[in-house]
């Protein structure tokens, strides 16, 4: 039975178009009481009424109208309130904090080529790394999160190769831990006002995905094996890895990339309003 009490965290909103031209939001949403997703459609006419920023992903709210179905799992929602906003993600402050934490790792990598080419493409698109998320749904998906991601990585692969008695090439290792998901900056586009995230349509249409174009820009530059690293970092060739880890007698840095990467995925803090204060 619906009711107005129950609070709901926004999980993931996007808007499409219909069959008649329209606009049609899809929104879903987790209680706060029990876990349980409810999927949720908004028509052009609800969606014009409502502020873009109530959707933000994090964000508490009420359904104050809609038309549920007989299980309580799907509505059409046409009227909403805001209870708490979630964080946008990182503030000026904090991203200009985290993008000197994470060129500091430029100084660990001693080959002085691939010092030179990471910093060079820092420098030229630094302003897009620094507010770039993660991801659209699966972890750190918030303004500066791709540098929390990546920085992450940098820390446990530090732990790691520190402990390892098999001494992988760390300038290789640093350099995958920082470009692995460069090119989520053009695969994303994120709304610096509302904090939504949306796929650029653009890059997809040059692109296949953000894994071949950090292994296209390693390869062309000569840095084969931290592009081998890249191409192999989702994996599984299904989760889109160009080079599956199913192969046979594949370098171990390949598996350590993408266990590096799994771990600061699948711990990293989901939206925003998780970081800690």
């Amino acid at each position: 039975m619906f009711s107005r009490d129950v609070i709901y965290e926004v999980v993931v909103f996007s808007i499409g178009d219909t069959k008649a031209g329209t606009k049609m939001g899809k929104l879903q949403l987790k209680s706060t009481e029990d876990g349980s997703l409810l999927n949720c459609i908004l028509w052009e006419e609800a969606l014009n009424r409502m502020d873009s920023k109530l959707f933000r992903c994090g964000n508490l709210l009420r359904i104050v109208s809609g038309s549920f179905n007989e299980k309580f799992n799907n509505c059409l929602v046409t009227s909403l309130e805001l209870v708490k906003e979630a964080k946008m993600g990182l503030d000026e402050n904090e991203r200009e904090e985290y993008y000197k934490n994470l060129t500091a790792y430029f100084e660990k990598i001693q080959n002085p080529e691939l010092k030179k080419f990471i910093s060079g493409y820092f420098e030229k698109h630094q302003e897009e790394i620094k507010v770039a998320p993660a991801a659209k749904l699966m972890h750190h998906n918030y303004v500066g999160g791709l540098m929390v991601h990546t920085l992450e990585c940098l820390k446990f692969a530090e732990t790691n190769m520190d402990i390892m008695d098999y001494k992988p090439n760390r300038d290789n290792i640093y350099a995958a831990c920082i470009l692995h998901d460069i090119g989520k900056i053009f695969e994303y586009t994120i709304n610096l006002e509302t904090g939504l995230i949306d796929y650029d349509e653009n890059f997809r249409s040059e692109w296949l995905t953000h894994s071949q174009y950090g292994f296209s820009i390693c390869m062309t530059a000569g840095f084969k094996e931290v592009a081998k690293m890249i191409a192999a970092h989702h994996g599984r060739a299904e989760w889109g890895a160009i080079i599956d880890l199913d192969g046979k007698d594949l370098e171990p840095e390949l598996y350590l990339i993408h266990l590096i990467d799994n771990m600061s995925a699948k711990f990293g803090k989901i939206n925003a309003s998780m970081l800690e204060a």
